[in-house]
């Protein structure tokens, strides 16, 4: 039994032996090198392949050069559009200005002195005689302030209350200190 154990240890020695420093070649060795030629061969016999593939890859660059090209043309239209409704804009702007510009100027041209006195005496009205005119005192009346006075802001100085050290000056300084005998 020892010897049958023996000679199975010693065909599985060579059996490992051989497969290590088998003089045949391995299979996927073989295809690989196989595919490899074949290939190479393929492209040797059909240049048009390759001549396909540089044309692809012309193609490719040229649509992405589109491409770019597009997307550069779309913001500089869009660019050009908001430009020109910008100008459009400015150019209402001035256009209403003008119109308030005339407007007040009508307005102040219907409310001159000389309009109104015109159309006073045109509905009738004359103008008031020092004697026809008479006052009367109310108790306790006070004049309502007129509108553009009260949205005025009075802004008086307000007085800041430093200390005595920042509000002089430096020979009044330079005085207290003789007067108090030198330095404290």
């Amino acid at each position: 039994m020892q010897n049958f154990a023996l000679q199975k240890n010693c065909k599985a020695e060579r059996f490992a032996h051989s497969a290590l420093h088998d003089p045949r070649p391995n299979k996927k060795v073989v295809m690989q090198q196989g595919q490899a030629t074949q290939i190479i061969h393929a492209y040797r016999q059909a240049p048009w392949r390759v001549q396909r593939q540089w044309i692809g890859a012309f193609l490719l660059v040229v649509v992405g050069a589109a491409m770019v090209a597009a997307l550069y043309l779309d913001v500089t239209a869009r660019a050009a559009v908001a430009g020109r409704e910008i100008q459009e804009m400015r150019i209402q702007i001035t256009t209403i200005q003008r119109e308030n510009a005339d407007l007040e100027t009508q307005l102040a041209d219907l409310t001159s002195t000389a309009v109104m006195e015109k159309r006073a005496t045109d509905l009738g009205y004359r103008p008031v005689q020092p004697g026809e005119l008479d006052y009367v005192a109310v108790p306790g009346f006070a004049l309502p302030e007129p509108a553009i006075l009260l949205a005025a802001e009075d802004t008086a100085p307000t007085t800041q209350n430093l200390p005595a050290e920042y509000t002089q000056s430096l020979l009044e300084w330079f005085e207290d200190r003789v007067k108090l005998g030198g330095l404290r």
